[in-house]
């Protein structure tokens, strides 16, 4: 027996696209049509406490068809909340939210939330978003990957990592995770190589990682006229198989 999930990687950079505007709803309409099971978002602006939007309910609301939030909070933004979301049409059995801040840099944040399938098994989605300087990922990646975070013994599912990793050169976070995971190389899939910047999508940011016991069906760099001035970054589809004993 096997069963199909579809999951999407998406930086939304605020909901403010290449027009200066921000607009939630115009991220939900290019999320609208991938018809996604869950969705990995960074750089989400929760308000709500401040009488603000809360971008992640609004996208919810907007998509309609069941889907709820789970916020990691990783650092204030002018009274707001601000971090990564994973919205999901399937129930959440758990979800955690890990510090993976080095030093004095920007706080950043993992967000792991367990999906509960059909067929009752776990699937753990990793929603990672990490940062922008060379020191700082080299001492992200082995975090990941300690027995406290991905490798924890818990996680007896199977998981899948992505986000935006903010390496666009093979570091030592890409090698740690390729060494673990199978990974799904864009220039493989088609000729554009890169999710960043939209218009012209050169650096190759945003990577998913998945385990053996998934097999990819299905990939797709979102590039339509709405994504490319929706968000600095495209969003990535992928569609898995997951086979069961």
């Amino acid at each position: 027996m096997a069963s199909t999930i579809r999951l999407v990687t998406y930086n939304i950079h605020k909901c403010r696209g290449w027009d200066r505007r921000v607009s939630p709803e115009r991220i939900a309409r290019v999320l609208a049509s991938l018809d996604a099971d869950c969705i990995a978002l960074q750089e989400v602006v929760d308000g709500s406490a401040v009488e603000r939007p809360n971008q992640a309910r609004e996208i919810c609301e907007a998509l309609g068809s069941g889907y709820k939030a789970v916020f990691g909070r990783n650092r204030d933004l002018r009274g707001a909340d601000y971090g990564n979301a994973t919205l999901t049409r399937l129930p959440v059995a758990r979800s955690e939210n890990y510090n993976i801040t080095w030093k004095h840099r920007e706080p950043r944040g993992c967000l792991r939330s367990d999906l509960r399938l059909g067929n009752g098994a776990l699937l753990h989605v990793f929603n990672v978003h990490l940062g922008t300087s060379y020191m700082e990922r080299r001492a992200q990646g082995p975090l990941l990957l300690s027995d406290r975070m991905l490798n924890h013994a818990a996680h007896t599912g199977p998981r899948v990592i992505l986000g935006d990793f903010n390496e666009w050169m093979r570091g030592l976070t890409s090698e740690l995770m390729a060494e673990q995971f199978r990974k799904i190389h864009l220039r493989q899939h088609q000729r554009k190589r890169g999710s960043f910047p939209g218009p012209l999508p050169v650096l190759e940011l945003d990577h998913i990682y998945y385990d053996e016991q998934l097999e990819l069906v299905r990939f797709e760099l979102v590039r339509t006229r709405l994504s490319l001035v929706a968000s600095d970054h495209l969003p990535l589809l992928a569609e898995f198989q997951i086979k069961s004993g």
